[in-house]
């Protein structure tokens, strides 16, 4: 008796950590195996300098920090393809977006802040906000 108790616990301990495992793991891509992180810079096609200068810090920050792991997209907001996404996305207007497949990370507000006057305070919020994902 005390042997099936044993195995009897032993088996609901391993079915109970196959169950959690499979909902924890992420959707896989076919290429590289991974989640696959997109940065996405929606705008309008008139754009001022701390725009221009968001794209090309958030850019070249991800680059540098990881390398081909996070393609970038600019994408104008006033064109008829962009909508589909910025619509799936909810972006309604100028927006910096992180995205790994369910979770969005934000980064608008940053850009807008620290892009022109404090540049590497910008890569070291993007490199803490990317990290997490």
């Amino acid at each position: 008796m005390k042997k099936l108790i044993h195995f009897s616990v032993a088996l609901i301990l391993v079915i109970g950590s196959m169950s959690g495992n499979a909902q924890t793991t992420p959707k896989a891509t076919k290429s590289t195996g991974t989640v696959a992180i997109e940065a996405y810079y929606f705008h309008n096609a008139a754009r001022c300098v701390t725009c221009k200068a968001v794209e090309s810090e958030a850019k070249a920050d991800l680059e540098s920090l990881y390398g081909k792991q996070v393609s970038f997209k600019s994408l104008n907001l006033e064109d008829e393809a962009t909508k589909t996404l910025a619509e799936k996305l909810e972006v309604s207007g100028q927006t910096l977006l992180v995205v790994k497949g369910d979770r969005k990370v934000n980064l608008t507000n940053e850009g807008f802040m620290y892009a022109r006057t404090n540049p590497a305070k910008f890569k070291q919020i993007i490199k803490e906000k990317v990290d997490k994902l």
